[in-house]
């Protein structure tokens, strides 16, 4: 992990599109601003590992779910090759 110290107003470039800008810093506190393309998903590591929760407890609550899922993607490739559809 690198970690760098930065000021308000002070500006963090990854790669040649990502800037990660400091705000403001209130105690503990630190607002932060991203400047990224639309296609670079941003969001915060708790939400993202409560999504992710979410999923694997939906998945466990659904049995077969990975047999039903790969019957269906089989399915829709018959029907595409009957229809002429790569």
């Amino acid at each position: 992990m690198l970690v760098l110290n930065r000021k308000k107003g002070e500006t963090i470039v990854i790669g040649d599109n990502i800037e990660i800008t400091i705000i403001d810093v209130l105690g503990d506190n630190i607002k932060v601003g991203i400047n990224a393309p639309k296609e670079v998903g941003i969001v915060r590591k708790e939400i993202k590992e409560e999504i992710a929760a979410t999923n694997k407890q939906a998945t466990q609550s659904t049995p077969n779910l990975q047999t039903n899922l790969q019957a269906l993607n089989q399915m829709a490739k018959e029907k595409g090759a009957k229809q002429g559809i790569k």
